[in-house]
């Protein structure tokens, strides 16, 4: 496709699909202003509500600045590292003396979930009930085949997220605390705040967004490290490299396939003409994997010098994982240190971390993608 048709039709889904890293990288940016996201309108409103995505112009932008300060600089590292470590630390202590587990089914699954939870100040012990609702979201994002059932799963999970969360807004605006859904409630730009409509559709995505893709991005480090064990053997020695495997996973194994926008306007891109109006399909995994872009772009290298690892978790990226420009990833750095601290406690925690007899793990999924399970096997630390 990036060779033969870098701009194709795309009659199931009704949208205009682009592979090649020029093209997404250029949808992503607009720089001139043609390509909008009132895709989510229908991709994602009907489960969240209407949220920062969504969003253009000085509205965009006094939201992020309402957001963006809880997810970087001194609050990520005073408020929430803690909480990262923390919880990392709790799930690790269930499985450490077992001497086997299933990294995705009780790590990486529940880790970013009890993160964001603690973090808003919600009840972990509603892990359950999130971990649905956000399986619930996902699966509406990926229903391009409109089945009913999935349909209504996301917009029953819109009814109940808002019966859970509203009333803990409203508490939170009497008497905040230290927690997140706190500061999201008290936080002003510009003499704007966030209504307690706002706060439910941001927490909504926080949740399906922070979840699913933190959670497939730990099972992929950990995938592509155990196929290429000498490069797994370099992570355990150098923990400094942890950001770089994870750079790379994102390049390689992205765990968002797939992002949408609307042409503004009609737009000549890849080849051939965008009519004004047009869902645009940017598929992240093949640009990723563009060999104009990369050398030897089917290779896992953690040591590659084509992926900078210090600017991957910034709006200058060179990979495509959490999209560019304004619209780019507001938990890049959340992720960054969810995984330099779950990857570092894993590995101190399983010293001879092997894949289970006989195990190969499969990737699964269409718009978020990664392993199922990955059962693995190691020898508890003595003492």
């Amino acid at each position: 496709m990036r060779q033969d048709t870098p701009l194709l039709w795309h009659e199931a889904t009704g949208s205009y699909i682009v592979s090649r890293y020029e093209d997404v990288e250029r949808v992503f940016k607009d720089k001139e202003g043609e390509f909008t996201t009132e895709n989510y309108d229908w991709q994602i409103e009907p489960v969240h509500g209407r949220t920062i995505l969504q969003l253009s112009g000085r509205e965009h932008a006094v939201r992020r600045a309402l957001v963006a300060p809880a997810f970087r600089g001194s609050d990520l590292r005073e408020k929430f590292l803690p909480v990262i470590e923390r919880n990392s630390r709790e799930l690790i202590d269930t499985f450490r003396d077992a001497g086997s587990v299933d990294l995705v089914a009780d790590y990486a699954t529940r880790f970013p979930v009890n993160v964001i939870a603690d973090m808003l100040g919600l009840d972990k012990s509603d892990y359950e009930r999130f971990h649905g609702w956000y399986t619930a979201v996902i699966a509406f994002l990926g229903n391009l085949s409109g089945d009913p059932e999935v349909t209504r799963a996301g917009e029953r999970t819109r009814v109940e997220f808002a019966e859970y969360m509203l009333p803990i807004i409203r508490e939170r605006r009497e008497a905040p605390g230290d927690d997140l859904l706190s500061t999201l409630c008290t936080a002003e730009v510009d003499g704007v705040r966030m209504g307690d409509e706002d706060i439910k559709a941001f927490c909504s995505l926080l949740l399906a967004a922070g979840g699913e893709t933190t959670d497939k991005a730990i099972a992929g480090i950990f995938t592509n490290l155990l196929h290429h064990p000498e490069q797994l053997e370099a992570v355990r020695a150098d923990r400094t490299l942890i950001p770089r495997a994870f750079a790379e996973t994102l390049r390689y194994t992205p765990p968002v396939h797939m992002i949408m926008r609307k042409s503004a306007t009609e737009v000549a891109l890849g080849g051939g003409t965008v009519p004004a109006g047009s869902t645009v399909t940017c598929l992240i995994g093949a640009a990723n994997r563009d060999e104009d872009r990369y050398r030897n772009p089917d290779a896992f290298d953690i040591f590659r010098e084509d992926l900078t690892a210090t600017n991957a978790f910034s709006a200058a990226a060179d990979h495509l994982a959490f999209a560019l420009g304004r619209h780019f990833c507001v938990g890049a750095l959340l992720a960054k240190a969810e995984v330099e601290i779950g990857v570092g406690q894993l590995l101190d925690a399983m010293p001879d971390l092997r894949p289970a007899d006989g195990f190969d793990p499969v990737e699964r999924g269409v718009f978020t993608r990664g392993p199922q399970s990955l059962p693995v096997r190691f020898t508890p630390v003595s003492g």
